[in-house]
């Protein structure tokens, strides 16, 4: 019982020196490449750079003893950061203690929600953010991320939360761009850009191994930020108006409390729903991803915990909302970690960078981590889906253009609230609409199939159709009106069938209208008959009044219903029988 709460007692109980290998040297590997990036998150988020370290810290611990995934890293992420910039921005300006406040706050209700769910066993609640919308607004957040963090790389002032604000801000101070700032941004963004591709080929080509190549390509923004520092000491760049991260506070993270007011909470809470289940969609399909990869798995409610710990953990120690990171959840898989223990040596790491490392980081240009970031988030820019959408579901597409087309004008909450709109009133749509088929029986055979796509026998007093969808409150009226214009067009009909094969379940609509249906055809002299009704379908209606009150009967197979009733046409056959040319009398 113990080990379902805390996953830590289960491989914790085989952890062997091999093990303990690969994990430290996995967490070397992601600690280079997370101390740049936290810095880089934080600032992002709008809060002090040394909050990105703070909020890599106590959370990598509380993941390792709650969370599933043997290699997934927690940690600060940009579309997270993101939206804790646009919730923050609400209630407090940049800077600012009620800002940095409200940041806590908003990782302790994130916390707090995420135990809740994986407690309740809530985490399909995720399922309400079909991929269409997660993948148009994780690309709209990309844009939105880039577009904010030019200002960096010109050395301009701009403001805006959306993107037409955040162009037009960049549009009128395109005369004051510091040519200082520009000379470190540009390179560093192309240096970046040539790390990301262009590296480890290199390191190949000069007799590293492929995997030496690969981790070490990945230390390039550590390059990047050693190299800009460099410059900024050398050229006397600060003088020059080049904007630096500045003193970073030297130590661990400090302990703090979220706020118990609850006018901020108040105003914090749907941010927090928001970031909540953007953050586990992100983090257990990336855990999912790579868990398959070993044949291992996972546990969701559970993850929905360790996330929630995690958050708890970041909000204690002075952070901000995290989630686990695709990228470094990569680095980590690739450089052998086995088990969450690499995350908390990962947190030692950072914890040590935070004690000695900080002084170092003075003169790092804001240029740099800006360049960090756009080249980061340009990744998730998925140009791909849109077209492929358009050509299998003009539904799914409409979904997705509408979650990236209110993320960009109206910002990334209702961005997120307007995809879960338009993805639940096209499934409804869809579902008061569903798919149904007349079918006949295929020649020499037991299957049946729709008569608009295939040569099949019918008869002139025969009906069936087949229903590919559950009867519920959403389709029951469609149903009746259906069957009935069906009915209206066949003169010689003397029964219906209605093939309830894909038939899942009938609620309290769906068994009305199909009394309905039955009295109706009745008073026409008609019989209504079902096949192949599903079992759990079956014991609802022997509940019921309609199997008393049916006209007709219950049968298990199409087959046997087409058999038996083709005979009963009122008349009998003739030698131009279509039964008798099929075999069947």
């Amino acid at each position: 019982m113990l080990a379902r709460y805390f996953p830590i007692l289960g491989w914790g109980r085989t952890y062997d020196r091999p093990a303990l290998t690969s994990d430290l040297m996995a967490a070397v590997i992601v600690t280079i490449m997370l101390i740049p990036q936290s810095l880089a998150y934080a600032m992002l988020a709008g809060l002090p750079p040394v909050v990105g370290l703070y909020a890599s810290i106590l959370p990598l611990v509380a993941y390792a003893i709650f969370g599933t995934s043997r290699t997934l890293a927690v940690g600060p992420v940009a579309v997270v950061s993101l939206m804790t910039a646009s919730a923050a921005g609400a209630v407090g300006a940049p800077g600012t203690a009620e800002y940095w406040q409200a940041a806590i706050t908003l990782a302790a209700l994130s916390g707090v929600m995420l135990v809740a769910l994986g407690l309740l066993r809530l985490g399909f609640l995720a399922n309400l953010l079909s991929h269409p919308v997660i993948s148009g607004f994780i690309s709209a957040s990309g844009v939105l991320i880039a577009t904010s963090q030019l200002k960096h790389i010109l050395g301009v002032k701009a403001g805006g939360e959306t993107w037409p604000e955040m162009l037009h801000g960049l549009a009128g101070n395109l005369g004051n761009i510091n040519p200082a700032t520009l000379a470190i941004g540009i390179p560093a963004t192309l240096f970046l850009f040539w790390v990301r591709k262009g590296l480890k080929p290199a390191l190949q080509k000069l007799g590293l191994s492929p995997r030496a190549a690969d981790m070490s390509a990945k230390a390039g923004p550590v390059v990047a930020v050693a190299l800009s520092i460099l410059a900024v000491i050398g050229f006397g760049l600060q003088a020059r108006g080049v904007p630096i991260v500045g003193a970073i506070p030297q130590g661990l993270p400090p302990f703090m409390l979220p706020s118990a007011d609850l006018a901020l909470i108040e105003a914090l809470w749907v941010p927090a729903l928001l970031i909540s289940v953007i953050g586990f969609v992100e983090s257990v399909s990336v855990a999912q991803t790579l868990a398959a990869k070993r044949r291992q798995r996972i546990v969701p409610d559970q993850e929905l915990i360790g996330l929630g710990a995690s958050n708890i953990a970041s909000a204690l120690s002075g952070g901000y909302p995290v989630t686990g990171g695709f990228a470094r959840s990569v680095v980590n898989f690739d450089a052998g970690a086995q088990t969450p223990a690499a995350g908390a040596f990962t947190a030692i790491g950072i914890a040590l960078a935070s004690l000695f490392l900080t002084p170092l980081l003075y003169n790092l240009p804001n240029a740099t981590l800006a360049a960090t970031i756009i080249v980061a988030v340009l990744s998730l820019v998925d140009f791909k889906t849109p077209r492929h959408l358009w050509a299998y579901s003009k539904a799914d597409f409409a979904a997705h253009a509408a979650t990236i087309s209110v993320t960009l004008v109206a910002g990334v909450e209702m961005g997120v609230i307007a995809g879960v709109c338009v993805g639940l009133l096209l499934y409804l749509w869809r579902a008061s609409r569903p798919h149904a088929a007349i079918v006949g029986r295929v020649p020499g055979t037991e299957h049946f199939r729709n008569v608009e796509r295939h040569k099949v026998l019918t008869l002139p007093h025969l009906l069936t159709i087949r229903v590919d969808e559950s009867l519920t409150y959403l389709n029951a009226r469609w149903l009746e009106e259906y069957v009935l214009e069906q009915v209206a067009e066949r003169l010689a009909l003397r029964h219906v069938v209605l093939m309830a094969s894909a038939v899942n379940a009938i609620d309290a609509s769906g068994l009305q209208s199909l009394e309905a249906i039955n009295h109706r055809l009745g008073d026409g002299g008609i019989k209504l008959h079902l096949s192949e009704v599903k079992g759990p379908v079956m014991d609802r209606l022997q509940r019921s009044h309609l199997l008393h009150d049916l006209s007709g009967k219950v049968f298990l197979s199409q087959d046997s219903a087409f058999a038996e009733l083709a005979l009963d046409r009122g008349e009998a056959p003739d030698a131009a029988d279509p039964l008798a040319a099929c075999g069947m009398i």
